[in-house]
């Protein structure tokens, strides 16, 4: 049998550290956008970002997760942070050399509605206001995702080209973190009971506009 692996490619604010929780305490160990001490005896991996070290097995060894043994499951691939902009979750040649690697490995996406990710983005410290405008992202070029329709077409773009690219395939599942269905169809989906489900990582309460807070 192959070993399972779970890869989200859900996007930031998505709900991907309640899914993070969720996955470690059904008994997976689990990277979180960058991995921590806390996670590995592995001085060299401290520090990095999970979304680098895929690249780095993608390109230099053929396999993203060449390198990331020692977990099973990864909750936010993604890395924003200064002139690192790295998103996995957008590559199709990287996921489907993931597939290729690991039969066993099993997709989801995080989800909830494109304006309630916008909002969250915008709200959580310069992510929305700054770090997504400032960067060279997929789907989103430097100087767009200023405004809440830029950011929006663009949540929406992502999710409808995992679908499509998905379609009609057995290893994916998409959810909505807020469903309450959305523990059970996860487990059922990886083999594996998820004991706990709620909302960890939340934002301070702020009402944001486009220009900051009101």
């Amino acid at each position: 049998m192959s070993r399972l692996r779970v890869i989200n490619l859900g996007l930031p604010k998505s709900g991907t550290t309640t899914l993070a929780r969720a996955l470690r305490k059904a008994g997976l160990r689990v990277a979180d956008h960058r991995i921590k001490k806390v996670q590995t005896d592995n001085t060299a991996l401290h520090g990095r970002f999970v979304g680098e070290m895929m690249y780095d097995g993608y390109f230099l060894r053929g396999d993203p997760l060449d390198g990331l043994d020692v977990f099973d499951g990864f909750a936010e691939v993604n890395a924003l942070r200064g002139d690192r902009s790295i998103w996995p979750q957008f590559d199709w040649g990287l996921i489907d050399a993931i597939r290729t690697n690991h039969p066993g490995a099993k997709f989801l996406a995080s989800w909830r509605p494109p304006e309630a990710i916008s909002d969250s983005m915008l709200r959580w410290s310069n992510l929305g206001t700054e770090r997504i405008p400032n960067a060279v992202i997929p789907g989103l070029p430097a100087g767009y995702g200023v405004t809440t329709q830029e950011r929006v077409g663009w949540i929406a773009g992502h999710y409808a080209q995992l679908r499509r690219l998905f379609r009609g395939e057995e290893d994916f599942l998409e959810y909505d973190v807020a469903d309450p269905e959305a523990p059970a169809k996860i487990g059922a989906f990886i083999g594996r009971d998820l004991p706990w489900w709620g909302k960890t990582n939340v934002n301070p309460v702020r009402v944001m506009s486009d220009e900051g807070v009101e």
